[in-house]
């Protein structure tokens, strides 16, 4: 099981990573090409905006793993150890079942937006569409993967998502 967490982790900080880096390429291109060249890449901005939601769904789940969703814990943190716990099983059960319906929202999304072209690139839109689904389905991967550590508050430092080591 450990080995197929760190390959989830390694796969999707990839994507997340991939995406990123093509957005900042394709805005770069378009910046320098309209005002060394004068003229851009017509497709630039919709795909840059494609990629941008997918890095940002697809990157909610490492933003769980170490913490860095928002949270305002402070009366949280004021009560008594039963209480908190069970008050954050509580948030684990509301984040399932958001994922859970956004998962479910965006397939009927990628299902409406299937015949339908994009303006710049003329593909269907069902496929940029397909972020929500897939960074949900990523996020309640990481979710089932950390439940019991993010109700202890043992948040993954950014180091052991890098993790090389086997450590099993």
């Amino acid at each position: 099981m450990a080995r197929l967490e760190r390959i989830l982790i390694a796969v999707n900080r990839a994507l997340v990573a991939a995406a990123l880096a093509a957005v900042f390429l394709i805005v770069i291109t378009n910046v320098v090409g309209r005002y060394l060249f004068g003229s851009s890449l017509a497709w630039g901005e919709e795909v840059a905006r494609f990629l941008m939601i997918f890095g940002v769904f697809a990157g909610a789940g490492l933003a769980l793993r170490s913490g860095r969703l928002v949270e305002i814990d402070l009366f949280v943190a004021l009560l008594p150890r039963g209480l908190k716990t069970a008050i954050r099983w509580g948030a684990v059960v509301v984040m399932a079942v958001f994922m859970g319906l956004i998962f479910w929202f965006g397939l009927r999304f990628v299902e409406f937006g299937w015949n339908k072209e994009t303006m710049a690139t003329g593909i269907s839109r069902g496929i940029p569409y397909m972020a929500i689904p897939f960074g949900c389905f990523l996020f309640l991967c990481h979710l089932a993967f950390v439940c019991r550590r993010f109700v202890s508050g043992e948040f993954e430092p950014e180091a052991a998502l890098d993790d090389q080591e086997d450590p099993s």
